[in-house]
């Protein structure tokens, strides 16, 4: 992967975009809001583009302005009929229009190196599960991370090792959600991430059991 131009304050990234998956809400505490801002700032320092759903309102539009507003590059991907109901006023930086929700999210995957999840609803969720999913199957390996800013993902990392336990998702699997509790802690692990073997290359090898599942 080529490598960045890095700022004086920071070493060089090997990432270059990050992809941020949040709500087109602000939340029930002032916690949320601050860690999206303190994110905007923590990409624009590392030399990094932020790529988000393109929304001007909620925790989209706070970490779309932070990081403008500190020097980096800005690329919001949103569909054609959310342009009138999350984006108001004049876009943070560059503005890509896309059919749909599906569209969305491969073009998002297309223009970053990682994915950082912050809290957000249903849609939030479902991308970051299907970021998750791509890459379990093989079809990515790029980093993916949750911050869990007010204990936030808390229940939901819980979940990830509930359903582990349970023998639906492999030991080393649930190792593709990062988590961090600060924006800089949360992007050094990132910086570091190493993926694991995915479900293709698996059953390629002939690691699949007679009945159909794979070993732990």
């Amino acid at each position: 992967m080529a490598q960045p131009v890095a700022r004086a304050s920071t070493p060089p990234s090997s990432i270059r975009s990050v992809c941020v998956f949040c709500g087109s809400s602000v939340g029930a505490r002032d916690g949320y809001v601050e860690a999206a801002k303190q994110l905007g700032v923590a990409i624009a320092r590392r030399g990094q583009r932020l790529v988000y759903g393109g929304g001007s309102i909620g925790l989209m539009g706070e970490v779309a302005r932070s990081a403008h507003a500190n020097g980096a590059k800005v690329l919001g991907i949103i569909p054609e009929a959310l342009v009138g109901v999350e984006l108001c006023g004049s876009p943070v930086d560059e503005e890509m229009v896309v059919k749909d929700m599906h569209e969305r999210k491969a073009a998002m995957q297309k223009n970053c190196d990682a994915f950082v999840a912050m809290p957000g609803g249903f849609g939030t969720m479902e991308e970051l599960l299907e970021m998750v999913t791509w890459q379990q199957l093989g079809y990515h390996t790029k980093p993916i991370g949750v911050l869990d800013c007010e204990g936030f993902f808390d229940l939901f990392l819980q979940f990830l090792d509930h359903m582990v336990a349970e023998g639906f998702v492999r030991k080393e699997a649930r190792k593709i959600v990062v988590h961090g509790t600060t924006a800089g802690e949360l992007l050094d692990k990132l910086e570091v991430y190493q993926p694991p073997e995915s479900v293709i290359s698996l059953g390629n090898r002939g690691a699949f059991h007679s009945g159909g599942s794979m070993g732990p």
